[in-house]
């Protein structure tokens, strides 16, 4: 019996990495605080010459190489809070550990402009980490945290935070930080971590 081989989008080669950008799908989420996720890996692509437009496992996605290296990115298209399906099921089939799986999203404990790199760690509070880490029953992703700003007041509501505009004055700062944040996800894949840490945390 003959078997047809598995033919990979655009590299022709299964994925060593997968990027996850976390975002609320829907134009009205578009530019929201919640939403650097998508920024992030919709500036990877434009810089690659790839379009996230295939859909599979709740998400859109993309093949691409970076440096080489055969990778997916991705956008769940699932609410962020339940982005951990997504996850767990492209992670299965091609069966990428966990520390090749790249977590891009938003954190308000940053403000605007900065971005932090880490090998693995908490939720920190972010629904979609959350849900990531709990389906898949591993914090071992290594993840680049996009500083969106500290809610205006302790009393102003978490979910209206998050799911507002950015200023004005903010769009230079954010643009920064997601450029920022698709070069350090490059070094990730290149297997330079510690390089991403001290250049950008």
């Amino acid at each position: 019996m003959f078997f047809r081989k598995k033919r990979y989008e655009k590299t022709g080669k299964a994925p060593v990495y997968i990027i996850v950008g976390l975002g609320n799908p829907g134009r009205k989420y578009e530019q929201t605080r919640h939403n650097v996720g998508f920024m992030c890996v919709d500036l990877l692509a434009e810089q690659l010459g790839v379009q996230i437009k295939k859909l599979k496992w709740k998400s859109l996605y993309a093949s691409c190489e970076i440096g080489g290296v055969p990778c997916l990115l991705v956008k769940p298209q699932d609410f962020m809070n339940r982005s951990g399906e997504s996850v767990r099921d492209i992670c299965a089939f091609y069966k990428i550990p966990p520390q090749n799986c790249i977590i891009v999203f938003d954190d308000i404990s940053l403000p605007v402009g900065k971005i932090r790199i880490r090998r693995s760690g908490s939720d920190g509070g972010q629904k979609g980490m959350n849900s990531i880490i709990y389906l898949t029953g591993t914090d071992e992703y290594p993840r680049v945290r996009i500083g969106i700003g500290a809610k205006p007041h302790p009393d102003y509501d978490l979910a209206s935070w998050v799911l507002s505009q950015f200023s004005k004055n903010e769009a230079e700062p954010l643009r920064e930080s997601v450029i920022n944040a698709a070069e350090a996800v490059k070094l990730l894949v290149s297997g330079d971590i510690d390089r991403a840490m001290s250049m950008y945390n």
